[in-house]
């Protein structure tokens, strides 16, 4: 399993595949930006023409793709062209890395079995920092065999690998962990808003939180307020990292999940309100963290 074809090359998979190409693997890439492809052919990588050409030699496919009609259209094609299944070798193993639907993800991994390939739904978690860093956590869906046959790939590019169950398993325990994450960023947000409009610097309250029992991860390592930790969104103008409107997927996708067997989710639920209402202010492109904005303005 040493040549792989990494499709998408976006914030994510561009660190992710340089990881790879660090690792030893012969990695070809396919992006529709061409500037994204040609930072990893300097990096070391095959630059493909095609999505195609890029599988033909591949022992492993990994995408990392917005949504599941990307994935779908990628590997099965469409009318207008056909899909990478197509010219795939036999056996060729696929890991999708993209957060997708479960139902989607089990759809996926029925065709692709169908055809004699194997499959693993792989999203990760981690953020950008993680994916250029290579210590993301990838949480899997499939057969244990595959999960075993896969790990050193996904080594290379992450710290903690986590079988969470059977095709699909991974994008419900995604989506579970990034409904809890957006609401946790919610609320450390309002909380520093609060001690800040009440004279407590943010810098002070955040080390008070996370010596406290408020302590999570957004206080440890991507704080929502600006200047008070470096190298984040936050202190960036809310550039990079993960987008507001990429949450808004992902929260859509816990709210239908939720919906499918009556969960009772209220706090996912205010958490899309409020994700929702600041993408329509305007800031569907900035990182997720900007929900702290989003309280600036005090109600006279």
């Amino acid at each position: 399993m040493k040549h792989i074809a990494f499709y998408g090359l976006g914030n994510m998979g561009a660190g992710m595949a340089a990881n790879l190409l660090g690792a030893g693997y012969t990695v070809t890439v396919f992006d529709l930006v061409a500037s994204q492809v040609q930072l990893l052919v300097d990096k070391g990588a095959v630059g493909a023409a095609t999505p195609q050409d890029a599988v033909k030699d591949a022992d492993v496919v990994i995408s990392m793709l917005p949504a599941g009609r990307h994935v779908k259209q990628l590997y099965f094609g469409s009318q207008d062209a056909p899909g990478i299944c197509a010219s795939a070798k036999a056996a060729t193993v696929f890991i999708d890395c993209s957060t997708i639907e479960a139902d989607d993800a089990r759809e996926i991994s029925k065709q692709l079995l169908a055809q004699g390939f194997t499959f693993a739904d792989a999203p990760v978690s981690g953020g950008v920092a993680g994916a250029q860093a290579g210590t993301l956590t990838f949480i899997v869906g499939g057969e244990q065999s595959v999960v075993t046959q896969i790990t050193p790939v996904l080594e290379a590019m992450g710290k903690n690998i986590f079988h969470a169950g059977d095709a699909g398993a991974g994008q419900v325990a995604k989506i579970c962990n990034n409904m809890l994450l957006a609401v946790l960023m919610a609320g450390t947000s309002e909380a520093l808003k609060l001690a800040i409009d009440n004279g407590i610097d943010a810098t002070v309250m955040s080390e008070i939180m996370k010596k406290s029992s408020g302590n999570n991860w957004t206080l440890q390592t991507y704080n929502p307020c600006p200047n008070v930790m470096e190298n984040v969104p936050s202190s960036n103008g809310y550039k990079g990292g993960f987008m507001v409107d990429l949450m808004n997927k992902d929260l859509g996708l816990a709210m239908a999940t939720a919906a499918s067997n009556q969960s009772a989710v209220p706090m996912g639920s205010l958490a899309q309100s409020l994700y929702q209402l600041h993408a329509l202010n305007g800031n569907g492109g900035k990182d997720f963290s900007s929900i702290f904005e989003s309280l600036q303005q005090k109600t006279k």
